[in-house]
């Protein structure tokens, strides 16, 4: 069994199911992917949003139903972008399994590639130009604390306009 950990942005689409299967094409084992998509906490949400209307002073928030039914919210939506992801690649022959995480990304894809033994990642994301500059990417991250190699994909572009 080849097992590939596979972080991704947002659900993929049959362009980015093809192009990974792709890469793994001609290998003698199996291929197993195990998806990753991470999803933000209501709380760092709310925070970010209430900091950004600009007045630099942060009011908790007090209605802890509301911020539950929010989270409810944000891991249905997760969720529901996840089980997309791995119907396509299941529906092209291949062995998935899925993890929805509101850790850090880059932590949640260490430990799923020590937990399933995978033999290399892939991190799929959307262009973030000014995070790939100045190196603090996922990428980036990943590569730094990642015993396996590692392949940065951009989502729902193809292989040849990624260069």
């Amino acid at each position: 069994m080849y097992d590939v950990a596979l972080l991704i942005e947002r659900q993929l689409n049959a362009l980015d199911a093809d192009q990974i299967i792709a890469l793994h094409e001609g290998l003698d084992d199996t291929v197993r992917y195990h998806l990753l998509l991470p999803v933000e906490s209501s709380n760092a949400i709310l925070t970010s949003s209430m900091s950004a209307l600009g007045s630099g002073q942060i009011v908790p928030i007090g209605e802890a139903d509301a911020i539950e039914d929010v989270q409810e919210e944000i891991v249905k939506a997760g969720q529901s972008e996840l089980d997309a992801s791995a119907a396509l690649l299941t529906e092209r022959g291949q062995q998935v399994s899925a993890l929805l995480t509101e850790d850090d990304p880059i932590d949640a894809l260490v430990q799923l590639v020590k937990d399933t033994g995978s033999s290399e990642a892939i991190i799929l994301t959307e262009p973030h130009i000014v995070q790939e500059f100045l190196r603090i990417d996922w990428t980036a991250r990943a590569q730094r604390k990642l015993d396996v190699p590692s392949v940065h994909l951009l989502e729902h572009v193809p292989f040849d306009a990624q260069r």
